[in-house]
């Protein structure tokens, strides 16, 4: 190896690697795009005490609404950062992300949940 071939090397780890250092293949994105696409509430974070508080958040402001909704926790990065979010927790519905960053209070989810169906 040369002094000049670090360019070839860099063009080859930018096409096997993402800047958190995944092996994300195109395939795997597009999944990942399609799953996005559908209906409903997903918390996106990898499992950590703030994702989990959103979880029972949201939980407890469905059940307050008497909403009978399924959600989805996202722990797979690859699907997280198809929707775009660089810091969790997030929450995302009907494939739009409405918070990410901060755990959202009961009160708070009630709030978007809310606007959404209004």
């Amino acid at each position: 190896m040369s002094l000049f071939d670090f360019g070839k090397k860099k063009e080859e780890e930018k096409k096997s690697s993402c800047c958190c250092g995944g092996n994300y293949s195109a395939e795997n994105m597009q999944i990942a795009e399609e799953e996005k696409s559908s209906k409903g509430i997903k918390i996106l974070g990898g499992g950590c005490e703030k994702c989990n508080k959103l979880e029972v958040a949201t939980i407890e402001a469905l059940t307050e609404l008497g909403m009978d909704t399924t959600i989805d926790h996202v722990r797979d990065y690859e699907k997280i950062a198809s929707y775009g979010v660089m810091t969790t927790p997030a929450l995302v519905i009907d494939g739009r992300v409405v918070s990410y960053g901060k755990v959202l209070k009961k009160d708070e989810v009630v709030k978007i949940l809310k606007g959404i169906e209004g």
